[in-house]
């Protein structure tokens, strides 16, 4: 038979041994559900129905494979995962990547494979399977599509594993490699199940799909109203000549079938119809039950593909999961409002529900469009794996769009999306529970450090922004975290999660995003409808806080630490800064007269702040209170609107040299090489001989008794943002070292490379690393001027720019600008300080070559 095999996956990042432990990489569309990979082979993290849930468990969802010789008595049987990675004894804190649960797949029957290598380049992943018994080289990959720019084809409730097999032996090889799924209808997403029994289950349906060219099963549940939040679909397929089992109850009863199953390989190079006749023609000793399943318990299924090699063939067989689960509610509690809707039935919905009637038209859409879904995804995965640089920027730029696509985010029906701070966790048992969102919903001042999504998703991004222009209230303010159905009572005049008031520092990330927006393709018409709100918070600043007409704003300054600041400060200073500056261009688009004015002030409340917080050496605190402000200590966060300011082309808020010099004390104070000695007041997110960037110290001593919340802590997406900003700076050495330090912690052996923990796992302040890409390249794109900057050092890199996506490759004289994805529109490209026009439209599969002077 012969077989077509795929363009390898791109080198990725390699996880062996111990560094498995915790290595796991969600698969599934964007706000679709998801499922994860681990470093052992195994499928964990299970959260398709709607709800985060990072211990997950689906039992009975598994590979496995029976291979013989022609010639007795060879014949052996693996479960297609290796043993769990032994744990640690001291396992990090807050994180639960490396557990397992307790239910195992071993089996008497068959064993485990002996070892495996963990390898992902996303959004792909791959197994190898490492077992000298085996006469053939096995290895997965699984992929669920992921097309930058396009969030339908990125959203597939979907993931796609291919196996390859390769003969490494000198006799004919034949044999059976199933795939098995667990009907998980009904479910509410958190309920332990007990092998194939949870109390929601009862009257499970499987149905074995014969055709010409597929072997599939369809589950579902039909005792479930259309409308209960468990009911859905599942579909497991393979386009391989299969046999099938369509109900199971455990594992074993799959393996013994496997043993039943008789070769149908007596001809070699035999015609796939004539495989498929033989396999439905052949009896076994073993035949499935019938009917729905019995109260409290469901059925497995399992297809299982034939498989016959010659010495030294290879194979592909691939096997489709797909789902369907429309029925998204709000069932979580909004922080802070005295209100608890989790009772409630109102209902959210899936945007993939809107496209698709059910899991086959998931399926049909994937079969019809596999080529372009799959070609995008790999060639994402290209540009990020052949990053130029240190291999951690690489390493970032792969993994940033696994943030991007995690439980935490999700799409309700009309398209729109919403995120949580993260999802909830080990991270989260000190005050809330282990499943479902965390801190609902939008927090602006978390989400004030994402890049990835607005690179990668900008429309997406942009529903954000309406979000919160559509919950304004009528004095300009606008809480930081949405209550949904938008139309229910929203968060004004009540005491909200985290900090007790609307969020200031989130307030002012509201003004760098709308321009970021318009910078990456908002466009003059959306930002003419969003200016009217745009300045009415604007005037809503100005009165509550900049009470003394100076450019400062004082009083009750709440901030993403989950306090108030009281003295002025410029973490809230910088950011306003950089707001004014955003104001600034924004009205020379839409409204001119204001341009001057607010430039005006821009300039007043720069030379303001610089003089007041100055201390010789960074910018600290004046007028601080008695409880959690930081007075003369080095916050980290203390330059967060410099680094939005770099990003959107706004030029030095203040003085070059003092912001350089603000810098190189956060790193020279804050970083630390080891934590053993190091007394954390609150959560633990570095420990032992990590190394890591707490948010704030006091080098000159004076650490209040109450200090800033949260000052001990290390939060990646404050590590991505300081990083980021060195390297803008020209402070190559400290930004690395923070960046190594980072990924270091995240290397699979403690700590999961595609989860950054915070408050709750897959952290949206983490997608804040984006910004690291673009900072190592210096890659700028504004829509409005229709301009691509970049640094002048030989490089190559992925670039995402609104509209289009593709690569940028710079060689001696020879500049190459490559569009992989949609459109790109640029008129000048600015290579260091020259700019050279362009002047051409590319679509995808075009390129432009240009010449570079040398300096």
């Amino acid at each position: 038979m012969t077989a077509h095999l795929e363009k390898p996956t791109p080198q990725g990042r390699v996880f062996a041994k111990d560094q498995r432990r915790a290595a796991a990489l969600p698969l599934g569309g964007l706000g679709a559900g998801h499922v994860a990979l681990c470093g052992d082979g195994a499928l964990r993290q299970w959260q398709l129905h709607n709800i985060p849930n990072h211990r997950g468990h689906i039992p009975g969802s598994f590979f496995a494979l029976r291979l013989m010789g022609v010639d007795p008595p060879s014949s052996i049987g693996r479960i297609l995962q290796s043993a769990a990675v032994p744990g640690l004894e001291n396992p990090a804190p807050n994180v639960s990547d490396h557990e397992t649960p307790g239910d195992s797949l071993a089996s008497e029957r068959w064993p485990f494979v002996d070892d495996t290598l963990f390898e992902v380049a996303y959004p792909y992943a791959r197994i190898r399977y490492v077992d000298d018994a085996l006469p053939v080289e096995v290895a997965l990959e699984a992929v669920t599509p992921f097309v930058p720019l396009d969030a339908d084809a990125s959203g597939l409730p979907l993931v796609r594993y291919r196996f390859t097999l390769r003969n490494r032996s000198h006799e004919f090889v034949h044999g059976w490699l199933a795939s098995s799924l667990q009907n998980s209808a009904g479910w509410d997403g958190v309920t332990p199940i007990r092998g194939n029994r949870c109390g929601h289950y009862g009257g499970n349906v499987n149905r074995l799909i014969q055709r010409a060219d597929r072997t599939a099963v369809l589950m579902d549940n039909p005792r479930l109203a259309e409308t209960a939040a468990g009911a859905g679909q599942l579909l497991l397929s393979t386009s391989h000549p299969a046999a099938a089992l369509p109900r199971f109850a455990a594992a074993d009863d799959l393996l013994r079938y496997m043993s039943t199953l008789q070769a149908v390989y007596p001809e070699r190079d035999m015609d796939p119809r004539e495989i498929r006749r033989l396999i439905r023609e052949r009896a076994v000793a073993m035949s499935a039950p019938v009917g729905p399943s019995a109260p409290g318990e469901t059925w497995n299924a399992a297809v299982v593909a034939a498989v016959g090699l010659e010495p030294g063939a290879s194979v592909d067989v691939e096997f489709i999961h797909a789902w369907y689960f429309p029925n998204r509610y709000v069932d979580f509690d909004h922080n802070g409002n005295g209100t608890s809707y989790r009772r409630s039935s109102f209902f959210l919905g899936n945007a993939y529900a809107a496209r698709f009637g059910d899991v086959a038209e998931v399926h049909e859409y994937f079969e019809s469009n596999r080529a372009l879904l799959l070609g995008q995804s790999q060639a994402w995965a290209d540009a990020c794996s052949n990053t130029s640089g240190p291999d951690v920027i690489a390493d970032i730029a792969s993994a940033q769009g696994s943030l991007v696509r995690s439980p935490t985010v999700f799409r309700s029906e009309d398209g729109t999306l919403f995120g949580f701070e993260g999802s909830l966790g080990e991270s989260t048992l000190n005050w809330n529970s282990d499943a479902g969102g965390s801190c609902p919903l939008n927090c602006t001042h978390v989400w004030n450090y994402e890049q990835a999504l607005s690179r990668m998703f900008p429309q997406l991004e942009r529903t954000m922004r309406d979000t919160e222009f559509r919950i304004q209230g009528a004095d300009g303010s606008i809480p930081h975290r949405v209550v949904v159905p938008l139309y229910l009572p929203q968060l004004h005049g009540v005491v909200i999660g985290g900090p007790a008031n609307a969020a200031l520092d989130g307030m002012l990330g509201v003004f760098l995003k709308s321009y970021r927006e318009v910078r990456q393709g908002a466009g003059i018409e959306w930002l003419t409808t969003s200016w009217p709100r745009l300045v009415l918070l604007l005037e809503h600043i100005s009165r509550t806080w900049d009470t003394e007409g100076d450019g400062i704003l004082r009083g009750e300054q709440p901030v993403t630490y989950d306090i108030a600041l009281t003295g002025p400060n410029m973490f809230i200073g910088s950011l306003w800064l950089a707001a004014l500056r955003a104001m600034q261009e924004m009205a020379q688009l839409v409204e001119p007269g204001m341009a001057a004015r607010l430039g005006d002030r821009f300039t007043a409340a720069s030379a303001a702040y610089d003089q007041l917080l100055w201390n010789g050496e960074y910018y600290a605190q004046t007028d601080a209170g008695d409880r959690f402000d930081f007075g003369d200590g080095c916050l980290s966060d203390q330059l967060l609107g410099q680094w939005w300011a770099h990003q959107l082309e706004l030029g030095h808020l203040l003085p070059v040299e003092r912001v350089r010099s603000a810098l190189a004390a956060i790193v020279r104070h804050n970083f630390r090489a080891g934590f053993t000695d190091f007394g954390v007041a609150n959560r633990i997110f570095a420990d032992g001989d990590d190394r890591g960037l707490v948010i704030c110290s006091w080098p000159n001593a004076g650490r209040p008794a109450v200090p800033v919340r949260y000052c001990d802590e290390v939060w990646t997406g404050i590590e991505y943002q300081v990083a980021a900003h060195c390297l803008m700076e020209g402070m190559a050495d400290e930004g690395l070292l923070l960046l190594q330090s980072l990924r270091d912690r995240h290397d699979g052996t403690r700590r999961n490379p595609y989860n950054e923990v915070e408050c709750g796992d897959h952290y949206a302040r983490a997608m804040a690393g984006w910004s690291v890409v673009e900072a190592s390249t210096g890659f700028r794109y504004d829509a409005v001027a229709r301009r691509m900057s970049l640094h002048r050092t030989p490089q190559t890199f992925p670039f995402l720019a609104g509209s289009g996506w593709g690569t940028v490759e710079l060689a001696g004289s020879s500049l190459t600008v490559r569009c992989l994805g949609g459109v790109v529109d640029v008129d000048t490209v600015v290579v260091g300080d020259d700019p050279i026009p362009f002047g051409e439209r590319l679509t995808a599969g075009d390129a432009r070559r240009l010449k570079v002077q040398h300096d």
